[in-house]
């Protein structure tokens, strides 16, 4: 059996009707759903497949949509005898659901969290204060140079190292646009907005910071029972105050994306499994590590070749 592991997806990876085709052959997809809406009180499968309020996209529903769908293809994995992994990682948001399958965390406290988290994201910056762009074609330290310049008193740092030459960089939308300008005199490939409502991973976030952690305070975690790559320091993490956190840091520092996925080839393991819906990890890590196979887990084929890759 090869040694493997599981990465979990953020924003971005949700998509109406993600996971219909499990859910119609495995009950607990739907279970796990519903679970969750009793929580916060709101029917997340109705929002995941029909989005008939058009919420989907707001930030504190992504967030437990997308943390419940990863968890849902978890515990079917884990029904079906899929073995476990050795390490697990999650982008941004991702990394809820990589807490909550090691065992750090419990599914029903992280829903609450990541809509709480939402919130606070939302409410930290003035909805249209806040950009965030992906720059391709640069190396990390021109744009770190050039989000200096764009500052000028105001707020934009990189946010996601997301790939060898494709970063995101966050911040006050008038100093964005002015990197955005830098970046593609500087030669970049690409230099293009992205359509979010929080600019994620920058100094305009703390006051979400200081919210999420008074709510952590009242939150029991647990030694993670396997390894969580975390997205601040690409460390593995161990201790359940330092994962508390390190959390509370993401907020406002950027995702080490390239350094989590080297760390996590580093310790040995050939196969990823992106554990949640779509493949957007996997683009990224072919682009990383390209002795890393990542497959992917959200519909019924995608799920049996996962299990016969690991296993094989």
């Amino acid at each position: 059996m090869s040694k493997f592991g599981f990465v979990f997806p953020g924003q971005g990876s949700q998509k109406l009707g993600m996971l219909s085709e499990l859910a119609g052959e495995y009950p607990i997809v739907e279970q796990t759903f519903a679970d969750a809406s009793a929580v916060l009180g709101q029917d997340l499968w109705e929002i995941a497949q029909h989005d008939s309020g058009n919420i989907l996209d707001q930030t504190q529903i992504t967030q437990p949509v997308l943390l419940t769908a990863s968890y849902a293809i978890w515990q079917l994995w884990q029904q079906l005898g899929g073995p476990a992994p050795a390490l697990l990682a999650g982008h941004s948001l991702g990394e809820y659901s990589a807490l909550v399958c090691a065992g750090a965390l419990q599914f029903q406290d992280a829903v609450r969290i990541v809509h709480a988290r939402g919130q606070f994201m939302q409410s930290a910056v003035p909805s249209g204060t806040g950009k965030m762009a992906a720059i391709v074609g640069l190396e990390n330290q021109q744009i770190n140079e050039i989000c200096d310049e764009a500052e000028e008193q105001q707020t934009v740092s990189a946010a996601n190292f997301n790939s060898p030459g494709q970063t995101v960089i966050a911040g006050n939308a008038e100093a964005v646009d002015r990197a955005i300008a830098l970046c593609k005199e500087a030669g970049a490939k690409r230099a293009l907005p992205l359509n979010v409502s929080v600019p994620s991973h920058c100094e305009l976030m703390r006051p979400a910071a200081k919210q999420l952690s008074d709510m952590l305070d009242s939150v029991a975690f647990n030694a993670p029972q396997i390894g969580v790559v975390q997205n601040v320091n690409a460390e593995i993490a161990t201790d359940p105050q330092q994962i508390k956190a390190n959390l509370i840091k993401q907020l406002y520092a950027p995702v080490l994306w390239v350094d989590c996925v080297q760390v996590m080839h580093k310790a040995g393991l050939d196969k990823i499994v992106e554990c949640g819906p779509g493949r957007v990890l996997c683009g990224l890590i072919k682009r990383i590590e390209s002795a890393l196979q990542c497959c992917g887990s959200d519909d019924l084929g995608a799920l049996e070749s996962a299990r016969a890759e690991v296993t094989g």
